[in-house]
C-alpha cells in the first residue's frame, strides 16, 4: 500500500470555492462565503493537462505555458549551455547541440545520471531540471567508420620518384 502526501490547503481551497458558488447561488452571503473570500482562496478554477507520458496533472504557471530549463552539457573537455523547453526529448536536445557541436545527431550519444538515454525520453520525465550536467560522447562505432573511410580515400603510394627528368 502506498501513503500519499497531501496539502490540507488544497481541499480547504476546493470547500471555500464550492461554499462560495452554494451562497452566491442561494442568494446570502454567509460566514464560509465571506471567510473564503478573507482568506484569499479565490474563485479560481484548476486547470488540468496531459504530460506526454499520459499523466493527468494540474497545469503548471509557467512561461506562455512552457517552461524552458538551461542544460549544461560536457563534451569531456568543454562546456556548452544550452536552453530547451522542460518536456523537450532528447533527439531535440541533439538537434540543438548538432548547431553548436558540429556533430550530427545520430552520431551523438547523451549520458544523464550514468546512463545513456533514448531519443524519445522526455527531459522532465528522466528527470533533468535546471543547471543539469548532461554528458555528449561521440559514437565510437560511427567515428571508426570515418577514420575507415578517410584512410580508404587517402591511398598512399609504393614509391615516389626522386628524380624528374
Amino acid at each position: 500500500m502506498i501513503k500519499l502526501s497531501y496539502s490540507k490547503r488544497l481541499f480547504k481551497r476546493i470547500s471555500s470555492t464550492s461554499n462560495k458558488q452554494q451562497a452566491a447561488a442561494s442568494g446570502g452571503g454567509g460566514d464560509n462565503g465571506s471567510a473564503a473570500a478573507a482568506g484569499g482562496g479565490g474563485a479560481r478554477e484548476i486547470e488540468w493537462e496531459v504530460r506526454p507520458g499520459g499523466m493527468l496533472v494540474q497545469k503548471r504557471d509557467g512561461r506562455g505555458g512552457r517552461e524552458t530549463v538551461a542544460v549544461r552539457v560536457s563534451t569531456g573537455f568543454s562546456w556548452h549551455d544550452v536552453s530547451i523547453g522542460a518536456t523537450s526529448t532528447f533527439g531535440e536536445l541533439k538537434v540543438m547541440l548538432s548547431m553548436v557541436t558540429g556533430l550530427e545527431p545520430r552520431e551523438q550519444r547523451l549520458l544523464f545520471r550514468g546512463k545513456e538515454r533514448n531519443d524519445t525520453d522526455h527531459l522532465h520525465m528522466v528527470g533533468v531540471r535546471d543547471k543539469d550536467k548532461v554528458l555528449l560522447l561521440e559514437d565510437p562505432a560511427l567515428k571508426d567508420m570515418k577514420l575507415r573511410a578517410l584512410s580508404a580515400r587517402v591511398v598512399p603510394r609504393p614509391c615516389q620518384s626522386f628524380i624528374q627528368v
